[in-house]
């Protein structure tokens, strides 16, 4: 296979997507025959640098080049985070990305969202080597923390669950249904979420500390970007910036802690096996992923793999909200199975909504439908291949796939076919990486009992 002068091998192509192109897969081959140096770094909040050393092929593979550097520079934007790109040895194709990620540019979104996130304007600049920036990374510890009597609450798009947890052992759990993706008075949110807590409250002698998971991108215990808010008016975003903090003073004066969802996962599987190096990829609405290092602390990237670039094929599917083509949201979330579904011949009512749709694959999938099974067999070719990619930003010894996407039948095959994949194509990640589901014993951590660990108390 080829794709802009450079020839990559698959043994292996989603059954259902064959014109797939990994972004990993092809990037492994275009660095074999890359030798002219380049550097890439990225500046996020309170001086934190990343920093990554590549090469590029110059001469006749321009084209090439300049799409290998604009998704390594996607992926560490979406992945990393940061409102400033340092670019050393390549001053042509800085200048382009810059164009590109301009209000103005192809990637108008990411810029929108760097600002919306960090309060700064996204820039991407030329540098020399004497002043390119050193690298300055500050991974640090989250949860772990049981002592006590605790508050565990996690948020979701469609429930909100919420536990109240005495010395690691959660006394009472609720889940509620809920509806913030779709309502705009971010007044609503806060009496659902302070109505949560007091419910928990309730249950104990006394709160000692509260813990939250939630979906989005914190500076702190600010949401700055949440898709939990979505509607909630521009104008009104210092209300929601607040919303976590004005809850817990609602309860009472005690230590709070607001962490990605992604990341509580990835901390529920550290609790849970005492054992670190996990990437959590939650298949649902969207893609949702965290990660703890080997130590179970985070890395304080925002891990918004969702936007971040899996498929190069001019093909690929298109995301309505950030407008570019092949991000991992339609490709591991309940969207790749309603993408595929009409590929594997099976009709969707349009009426019905993604989650409405997504039941009906899945209920395919257990009576043993081929068809459907099709769906979830390409959904593991993908994550097999992806692993590639997302094993060279990331030291992976255990991927956990959860959410929606990932249960029954389904996810059962979809996790046996990405580790088939990854022995035949990748042996060596497949020594290296487990591709599982929770078992029982992480199942009873619970989200929300991770989420209680969260604080620190004196």
């Amino acid at each position: 296979m080829e794709y802009l002068g450079i020839e990559y091998q698959l043994k292996n192509t989603p059954v259902l997507d064959p014109g797939f192109i990994p972004f990993g897969v092809w990037m492994k081959e275009y660095l074999k025959g890359a030798d002219h140096p380049i550097k890439v770094a990225v500046e996020r909040e309170d001086g934190l640098i990343s920093v990554r050393e590549s090469f590029i092929r110059g001469g006749s593979f321009a084209e090439a080049d300049l799409r290998y550097m604009e998704r390594l520079v996607k992926f560490e934007l979406w992945s990393i985070g940061g409102f400033r790109v340092y670019i050393c040895g390549a001053d042509d194709i800085a200048q382009k990305l810059a164009e590109m990620y301009s209000p103005a540019g192809s990637r108008a979104f990411d810029h929108e969202f760097v600002g919306d996130v960090y309060e700064k304007p996204l820039e991407v600049i030329a540098v020399s080597e004497a002043d390119f920036p050193a690298a300055n990374e500050a991974a640090k510890k989250i949860g772990g923390h049981m002592e006590g009597c605790r508050i565990g609450f996690d948020a979701g798009g469609s429930d909100r669950k919420v536990s109240a947890v005495i010395d690691g052992e959660a006394v009472y759990s609720e889940e509620v249904v809920w509806h913030p993706k779709v309502t705009e008075d971010p007044t609503y949110h806060y009496d659902e979420i302070v109505t949560a807590l007091k419910t928990a409250a309730s249950k104990m002698p006394r709160v000692d500390a509260i813990g939250v998971s939630s979906a989005g991108t914190f500076v702190g215990n600010s949401p700055m970007v949440a898709s939990l808010f979505i509607k909630v008016p521009r104008d009104r975003r210092e209300e929601v910036k607040s919303i976590y903090d004005r809850a817990g003073q609602a309860i009472g004066d005690v230590p709070l802690v607001v962490a990605n969802d992604g990341d509580v996962t990835a901390l529920a599987g550290f609790m849970s096996t005492g054992h670190g190096n996990i990437l959590g990829v939650a298949m649902g609405t969207s893609e949702a992923v965290g990660y703890v290092n080997a130590d179970g602390n985070v890395l304080g990237w925002i891990n918004e793999l969702a936007f971040a670039p899996v498929d190069l094929s001019p093909d690929a599917m298109q995301d309505e909200w950030s407008t570019d083509f092949g991000v991992g949201c339609k490709y591991f979330s309940q969207d790749a199975v309603i993408k595929l579904a009409p590929r594997a011949n099976i009709i969707l009512d349009p009426e019905d909504t993604p989650a409405e749709k997504l039941k009906v694959v899945q209920a395919l999938a257990n009576e043993g439908n081929e068809d459907a099974l099709d769906i979830y067999r390409s959904i593991g070719c993908y994550l097999a291949h992806t692993l590639v990619l997302y094993s060279s930003f990331y030291e992976i010894e255990t991927l956990l796939v959860l959410g929606r996407v990932a249960s029954g039948a389904g996810g059962d095959l979809l996790i046996s076919e990405c580790n088939r994949i990854l022995e035949e194509e990748h042996p060596e990640l497949a020594a290296q990486i487990t591709v599982t589901l929770p078992d029982e014993k992480m199942r009873r951590v619970g989200q929300s009992v991770a989420a209680a660990s969260l604080p620190e108390t004196k």
